[in-house]
């Protein structure tokens, strides 16, 4: 007798087999949601949120190799290179107060949406410009400034909405994944963006940071704003105070929460006197360690390995944190870590120095980020963001402060001494401000 190929045994395990399977993958979803270092995930808002800076991340990191690619292949200019970029920090510093309070003002989702489509058109017609040949200079100056200027207004919204779609006791961990995204960008955008450019062009690369910005709007539009916890009628109420008066407002507020005004010290001297030594980085590369733009590239991905780790650390941690301490002292063993980089003669011994670099750079934004947020209420949140974010233009002048120093004294003394000047801060505010170190 032939043995059948299918039992009545065999059936029925294969009818418990299914059930179970789905059990078990449930399981397994449920677990991965509890896992304490993606915590926030679990709020669908943010999860949307999360997913949409995600994609313009890329399509950012990536046009940070794009745009200079683009504008040495029109002029061959190194000149032209660098004006590029710091034109960019100019509506930063002009635009944030008023982007800020248009983000306490109106409707948070409408500024995102509108300022990534108007990216999203942008990046779309250099890529036409580029495909159809008639791309020139001031198209990228244009475009440069442009997304600049719309970007001011899309970061403070986009920041307070993040504090507005989590607990707060979950806010640590939704900033915390959000750096962690953001130096997952880091790493893989420029990446993309050169492959992509070395096989189709620069233009592909326009095109394809088009597509990123289209899928994070329809991302963002999904999200419910009824779900959100900022009361509209705050925003009705402050529509009833001019834009004048509402700057002034939140500047007063920032100054007079010494929370909010001492994680705002701390992330404007981190962004002066530390982070402007990467600028230095094609010098140490080529004249120090003499290692050239591939070595460069590995301690750029040094660095971005140590500032992954310490986010998953962050937001694995989330709000258990003595956040005070932690910043303080984060901050400034950011400065002695660059110091030690900044002596060092060996590649071999550079590379893991700016995996340490990497760890505590976080420090400096994400842990801050938190504790600005945290300590401010939803109607002065976005006026405070602004502030936060206008720690884009200390860096800019933090890096040409970094070039002439490097001028006139050498790479590794400007590093050296400016990193010196950052972490000697961090000890003055420990003592001077006893309230700092007691921040939670």
């Amino acid at each position: 007798m032939e043995t059948p190929l299918s039992s009545p045994t065999t059936d029925k395990e294969d009818s418990v087999q299914g059930p179970a399977t789905s059990q078990h993958l449930g399981r397994l979803l449920q677990a991965l949601l509890g896992n304490r270092a993606i915590e926030a995930i679990r709020f669908r808002e943010f999860r949307l949120l999360w997913a949409g800076q995600a994609l313009t991340g890329m399509a950012t990191w990536m046009d940070q190799v794009a745009r200079g690619w683009l504008m040495y292949e029109l002029t061959n200019s190194p000149v032209q290179l660098g004006l590029v970029r710091g034109i960019q920090a100019i509506p930063i510093l002009l635009l944030s107060p008023l982007a800020g309070t248009a983000a306490d003002r109106y409707d948070r989702k409408t500024q995102v949406i509108i300022a990534q489509v108007m990216d999203m058109v942008m990046y779309a017609t250099v890529a036409w410009l580029i495909f159809t040949g008639k791309v020139q200079p001031w198209h990228v100056y244009v475009t440069a400034i442009g997304m600049s200027t719309v970007q001011s207004f899309q970061h403070p919204s986009r920041a307070a909405m993040v504090a507005d779609s989590v607990p707060t006791s979950h806010l640590t961990n939704a900033i915390g994944l959000n750096s962690i995204s953001f130096n997952v960008c880091r790493s893989t955008g420029p990446a993309l963006a050169g492959m992509l450019i070395a096989m189709f062009g620069t233009g592909s690369s326009y095109a394809v940071q088009a597509a990123f910005y289209l899928l994070a709007t329809m991302a963002t539009i999904r999200i419910r704003p009824a779900s959100l916890s900022f009361d509209d009628s705050l925003r009705r109420a402050a529509r009833k105070v001019s834009f004048g008066r509402s700057i002034v407002e939140g500047w007063k507020f920032s100054w007079n929460n010494e929370n909010v005004r001492i994680g705002l010290l701390i992330t404007t001297l981190a962004s002066l006197f530390i982070i402007p030594f990467s600028t230095l980085l094609p010098v140490f590369a080529k004249d120090v360690l003499g290692v050239g733009a591939t070595g460069q590239g590995m301690l750029l991905t040094g660095m971005g390995i140590g500032a992954l780790c310490s986010a998953v650390l962050i937001a694995s941690l989330g709000d258990r944190l003595p956040r005070g301490i932690v910043m303080l002292g984060g901050v400034a063993l950011y400065g002695v870590s660059v110091v030690a980089f900044s002596l060092s003669p060996f590649f071999k011994l550079s590379f893991p120095l700016m995996i340490v670099v990497g760890l505590f750079h976080v420090s400096s934004h994400a842990l801050v980020q938190t504790v600005v947020q945290s300590y401010t209420s939803s109607e002065f949140r976005g006026r405070v963001m602004s502030l936060y974010h206008q720690t884009h233009f200390v860096h800019t002048m933090g890096s040409v402060l970094i070039g002439t120093l490097a001028s006139l004294w050498g790479a590794q003394l400007a590093v050296g001494s400016m990193a010196a000047m950052g972490a000697l801060s961090m000890v003055i505010i420990y003592v001077k401000i006893p309230r700092a170190r007691l921040i939670r």
